[in-house]
């Protein structure tokens, strides 16, 4: 399938972006720059609009979606926008009861782990999207030449919060059912891999430039465990939406020791978590895929010579690569100062001057 002949990369609105240029492996002489979950807590105008409004309410609110959407475009003017969802609202808009509770995360009142509770999970029908489009089609009308970027949650992430009920650092259940009931399990990843790869196909039909797979909980496998019960499945996904020409990123927390797997999935470009330095991703993938990272978000809450000092180096060491997008190793902490993330942006905006 092609794309739209609206669509932001067809009518040439952000092909020749810097952003969709880095993705694409057109190095830059400045790495274009956006931060994951620029979108959210930190901003001040972003806890005004939403107060008093759940936040799984608040994705499925075209309007609202689109505005958050684009305010961290308008404050810190990074090279590209996000779109403001979850990665559970594919669960949710397939009928899977689940609330994000404050200070927790994503809670499920019946956690999946028998075959029965298998048996009544449903497909995800095109019509429960709607939401995602509209709001997608408003970004892209103020966006103009700068890129909106979709994301979902890879199946291992999403699943173990369909299997536990809610975060959990040890994933005892997950652990359980792949080694009791690995058909079960296989068949639970199969059926997020689906709902995951119809979230995506539909923000980049509605005009995401790129897309992003999360897999949050990925760096808590061995390599064998990920290559056995959760690489065929991100690679399902990717496989799913492979007819669509839009660059395909993937990133996890914790994965220096799956890169080269996670690669194999099926990806364009590697987002590198704070666990790897640039240097170390270009020695384990080569120099012929673009990475993408990788600041440490909690140096963002201390001292600003700390701040350009590491970003100083990764922008040295993203030269190594075959181009380099600009971003932390993980989400934007709430706690962080907006006007730390502006700042950053113009000094990464500025880095020509840098040796």
């Amino acid at each position: 399938m092609s794309l739209p002949t609206n669509h932001p990369l067809v009518s040439g609105k952000t092909s020749a972006s810097a952003m969709v240029l880095a993705l694409n492996g057109v190095a830059q002489a400045t790495p274009p720059i956006w931060f994951m979950r620029q979108a959210g807590r930190s901003l001040p105008e972003y806890r005004e609009i939403r107060n008093g409004i759940p936040m799984l309410d608040s994705c499925l609110r075209p309007e609202l979606a689109s505005e958050i959407t684009l305010q961290p475009v308008r404050r810190h003017k990074v090279d590209a926008a996000v779109f403001f969802s979850d990665i559970v609202i594919p669960l949710k808009l397939a009928g899977v009861e689940v609330e994000i509770v404050p200070g927790i995360g994503p809670v499920l009142n019946s956690p999946v782990r028998t075959r029965s509770d298998y048996k009544k999970l449903r497909s995800l029908h095109e019509d429960a999207l709607s939401p995602i489009t509209d709001a997608i089609k408003l970004c892209i009308a103020e966006l103009g030449g700068v890129p909106l970027l979709g994301f979902g949650g890879a199946p291992f992430t999403l699943a173990s919060y369909l299997i536990e009920g809610r975060p959990s650092k040890d994933l005892p259940s997950c652990h359980a059912m792949m080694k009791e009931d690995p058909e079960l399990w296989s068949d639970i990843l199969e059926w997020c891999a689906e709902i995951t790869a119809k979230f995506l196909r539909t923000q980049i039909i509605a005009g995401a430039s790129a897309i992003q797979l999360f897999d949050s909980w990925a760096g808590r496998l061995t390599p064998l465990q990920y290559e056995t019960f959760a690489m065929p499945h991100s690679k399902k996904v990717f496989d799913l939406i492979s007819d669509l020409p839009v660059p395909r990123i993937a990133f996890g927390v914790g994965t220096h020791a799956i890169l080269k797997q996670m690669r194999s999935t099926g990806a364009t470009v590697m987002g590198i978590g704070r666990d790897t330095t640039l240097l170390e991703a270009v020695n384990i993938l080569g120099t012929d895929i673009p990475l993408q990272g990788n600041l440490d978000p909690e140096l963002l809450l201390g001292d600003w010579s700390n701040i350009e000092v590491a970003a100083r180096k990764i922008i040295q060491e993203g030269r190594a690569a075959k181009s380099h997008i600009f971003n932390l190793g993980h989400g934007v902490i709430p706690e962080t100062d907006p006007e730390v993330l502006t700042r950053l942006v113009e000094y990464v905006h500025a880095t020509e001057k840098i040796a």
